[in-house]
């Protein structure tokens, strides 16, 4: 079940491969593991996109594949989930971030108004930068577990699933 739901929405190889930003990885992507849906390239490739989503860089996606090519793992998957954090989601996720690193710091969580300059950004990261980010490698690595093993157990009962059917359809 999951490998068909997947396997639905996946993009072409080829397109993939000829993409502007992923042609940087030259050969490399000629490996089947990245490509192919099994149990256990597409797990790694959930764990790999949600451990990607929570790193606060721009272009989180060259990450993810780089990830996914290091591991062999599902490329698409793991480019496709980085989406996790997108501008409606990101402002929370990385407010979760900030509030669940203070915490592990012992420190209060500070009230903050976002400015778009670089002076802000510079004065920003020396007071909020190490609770921000000591939570984000917190929830990458978090969910990150979380994701694999949730879509490992989901692969396997499903297999399971399949076999209790081929039993009763037995006589």
């Amino acid at each position: 079940m999951p490998k068909k739901f997947i396997a639905k929405w996946m993009p072409n190889p080829q397109t993939l491969k000829d993409h502007k930003h992923l042609k940087m990885f030259g050969d490399k992507l000629q490996k089947p593991n990245l490509w192919s849906l099994n149990r256990h390239s597409a797990p790694g490739a959930i764990a790999v996109g949600l451990f990607a989503a929570w790193i606060p860089i721009p272009f989180q996606m060259v990450l993810a594949a780089a990830l996914a090519i290091m591991f062999h793992v599902n490329l698409p998957v793991a480019v496709a989930m980085v989406w996790v954090t997108n501008p409606i989601t990101m402002p929370f996720m990385f407010y979760l971030a900030y509030l669940l690193g203070a915490q592990l710091l012992g420190q209060p969580a500070q009230h903050f108004a976002f400015e778009a300059s670089w002076q802000w950004l510079s004065s920003s990261l020396n007071t909020f930068g190490p609770a921000f980010l000591l939570g984000c490698g917190v929830l990458a690595c978090a969910s990150a577990l979380v994701g694999y093993l949730a879509i490992t157990n989901l692969w396997k009962y499903s297999i399971m699933f399949k076999w209790q059917q081929r039993k009763r359809r037995l006589p």
